[in-house]
């Protein structure tokens, strides 16, 4: 199946960096016809400034492209991982720290307003899942 350039994608998609709680750090909301890899500097983009300790992120294989290479160089010294599925794998197969970020979207999943896609507008959708965000926090700071 290809794709028809002339054909709008309709949706949003999330980017988030978490870290390895699955708490998330940055969360960005943009239209689904963006690809992985553009997004990426997106979700960088004055991360250093926020996170200055931050040294290595991991991600799935959407990310391993020369533009995701691009926006960790601007990055000063943070390197990139890809955790790659082996070729001999078959079915479902847990990857390791890929689950961190799945199970993040578990939880935004979990998260009434977020189970479906009520938002029209992305900047809602990140504030709903930023409030989610806050809420998993809280949860884990009162368990203690």
């Amino acid at each position: 199946m290809g794709y028809d350039a002339g054909k709008k994608v309709k949706g949003r998609k999330i980017h988030a960096l978490v870290d390895t709680l699955g708490l998330p750090m940055r969360l960005v909301v943009h239209s689904a016809g963006l690809q992985d890899r553009d997004g990426a500097a997106l979700v960088l983009d004055k991360i250093r400034r926020r996170f200055p300790w931050l040294e290595l992120v991991w991600a799935d294989g959407g990310y391993n492209a020369r533009q995701v290479d691009q926006a960790v160089a601007d990055v000063p010294g943070l390197r990139i991982e890809i955790v790659k599925r082996s070729d001999d794998m078959t079915g479902f197969v847990v990857l390791p720290r890929r689950w961190v970020v799945e199970r993040t979207f578990s939880w935004f999943g979990r998260n009434r307003r977020l189970a479906k896609d009520f938002e029209n507008l992305a900047d809602t959708l990140l504030a709903f899942v930023t409030l989610a965000s806050i809420q998993f926090a809280l949860r884990r700071l009162a368990r203690g």
